[in-house]
């Protein structure tokens, strides 16, 4: 019955890793049919950066309170309540992104409660049984994945309109569904840390306390000083794999609409089963993790089996010896996109009630099309002359001059990439975590995994900017060629350092056996010494 409720309380874990992934996932780019991909990067960004200033805050707090608790039950609370607020934003009329904007803000505060969750894993658990818990934590996260995409690609069919649940004032679309589902997780997460379902266990300090035979857990700070250098090195590893797996999260969407020309739906859709069919791929590393840790070194697999792969993931997206993709006119697309927008969306549609000018405006724009707006038209046949709204109007945007000189990225590569980054990010952000657990030892990790989230954190902020920006202005083969070269640099600095970022267990002996020991040493040396002069 212990050994039931032990993994119980885990698991409650677990379902937590699941929460903060399943969380919107590539919905973002739609909801405001008028913010550009630009601003979507700050959207985007404003999640981690609100994390990354919380983490080690809250794992600073956690620690001064010992318990984690009160901190989690919070976090849960604030999550529930941004989704809400992400889910109403027809509630408001102008200036939505900002809205969005917010909400992105405050889900991010909730989800700094990964850094304590990491600590609890890391005093919860056995030195022996560390890297497979931090599997499994990695396993809740790419079931979250997972299932954010999949859900997402589920509620494409509600589409634009979706249905009403206030009429004209809050709906339920394919953009905001996904919020809603997470209102639900939010308050099934809630329940489980409650005192009754959910109990704390000290299991790492206990351990430390039997093997170096003592009664303060205090005490077993002093054999085991943190590897600084190495941990700081793999903080600085996971803000380098993390920064680079962002590329799906911000360039999934607008990558696929750019180069293969797909629809918002489309690339909701299809982008949605490619990464679920990459993350049962994850699924299957992250379980296999503690296999493989026990016939080669955690160190190895991390750089081999995660960085490596990574590395190649970005290195394959650098398209060559292609026709450059499909091109359209941006600014015929934002009128339409705005036309429809003040006409359909905020307004009850009346043909008789058309802004004239407005109408003369695009009539200037389809003139080249011999297609006019009349007054007198119906709704479809609105949309119809506006090529569905702009929507139909697919590519890569006449403001990206690039688009016109560089070759298209193919399907075939942007599936084997994916696939490849699928398979090497589990390896490495699990045993990244796994290893600087270990360096820290039993001390309380709150502040250290607040910073090692930050680091996340902090390439979730730059990534999305970053990466848009240099993908907007200079193209694909920028944008993954500098990526590639990130990867290759950490790769190399991992395997030289290799020793460095090897954990030691050290376990403390009682007087007798250290006398010993002390005894065959010097026993050692004196043999090498007597060798030494024999020789000479």
């Amino acid at each position: 019955m212990e050994i039931n409720l032990y993994s119980l309380f885990h698991n409650v874990f677990y379902f937590s890793g699941i929460q903060y992934n399943c969380n919107w996932c590539l919905a973002l780019f739609g909801s405001d049919p008028l913010a550009g991909k630009e601003f979507m990067g700050y959207v985007v960004a404003a999640n981690p950066l609100a994390q990354m200033i919380f983490s080690p805050l809250v794992g600073w707090w956690s620690n001064k309170l010992g318990s984690i608790r009160i901190p989690i039950v919070i976090s849960i609370i604030i999550f529930g309540v941004s989704s809400a607020m992400y889910s109403s934003i027809e509630l408001v009329t102008d200036n939505r992104k900002y809205w969005m904007l917010a909400s992105r803000f405050f889900v991010g505060l909730s989800s700094a409660n990964v850094a304590i969750c990491r600590s609890y894993l890391a005093a919860a658990t056995r030195y022996s049984e560390r890297t497979g818990a931090v599997s499994m934590i990695s396993l809740a996260q790419v079931i979250g994945f997972i299932l954010g995409p999949a859900i997402q690609a589920c509620v494409v069919p509600l589409g634009n309109d979706g249905f009403w649940v206030i009429q004209d004032k809050l709906k339920i679309d394919m953009y905001t569904a996904c919020g809603w589902i997470s209102v639900l997780i939010a308050i099934i997460n809630l329940y489980m840390f409650l005192p009754t379902i959910f109990i704390e266990h000290k299991i790492a300090g206990r351990e430390a306390m039997l093997k170096q035979k003592k009664d303060n857990i205090k005490d077993t700070y002093k054999l085991h000083k943190p590897n600084y250098f190495a941990t700081w090195t793999l903080i600085v590893a996971f803000f380098v794999i993390v920064f680079n797996f962002m590329l799906l999260e911000t360039l999934a969407t607008p990558l696929t609409m750019d180069q293969f020309g797909w629809s918002k739906s489309q690339s909701l859709k299809y982008t949605g089963i490619l990464i679920s069919v990459g993350a049962l791929i994850s699924i299957g590393t992250s379980v296999a993790i503690p296999q493989l840790s026990k016939y080669f070194s955690e160190v190895k697999i991390m750089v081999w089996g995660g960085f490596f792969f990574m590395a190649l993931g970005r290195a394959i997206y650098i398209p060559y010896n292609n026709d450059p993709p499909p091109i359209y006119d941006n600014d015929l697309k934002l009128n339409l996109t705005f036309f429809c927008d003040r006409t359909f969306r905020n307004s009850s549609f009346n043909p008789t009630n058309f802004n004239v000018s407005e109408l003369s405006i695009l009539n200037v724009n389809f003139s080249s099309f011999s297609d006019f707006l009349e007054v007198n038209k119906t709704e479809d046949l609105i949309k119809s002359a506006t090529f569905n709204c702009g929507d139909d109007l697919v590519g890569c945007p006449s403001t990206q001059t690039w688009c016109a000189e560089l070759p298209a990225l193919t399907i075939t590569n942007f599936v084997i990439g994916l696939l490849l980054t699928t398979f090497g990010y589990p390896l490495g952000i699990t045993l990244i975590q796994t290893l600087v657990s270990k360096h820290l030892g039993t001390r309380p990790q709150g502040v250290w995994m607040g910073l090692l989230t930050g680091a996340g954190c902090l390439s979730r902020v730059l990534g999305p900017v970053c990466v848009t920006h240099i993908y907007e202005g200079y193209g694909t083969i920028w944008t993954f060629g500098l990526t590639s070269a990130m990867m290759v640099v950490s790769l190399i600095w991992l395997i030289y350092f290799e020793k460095e970022i090897t954990p030691v267990e050290i376990v403390a002996m009682d007087e007798e056996s250290q006398e010993l020991k002390d005894v065959c040493l010097n026993k050692e040396k004196e043999d090498q010494k007597i060798d030494v002069n024999e020789k000479f």
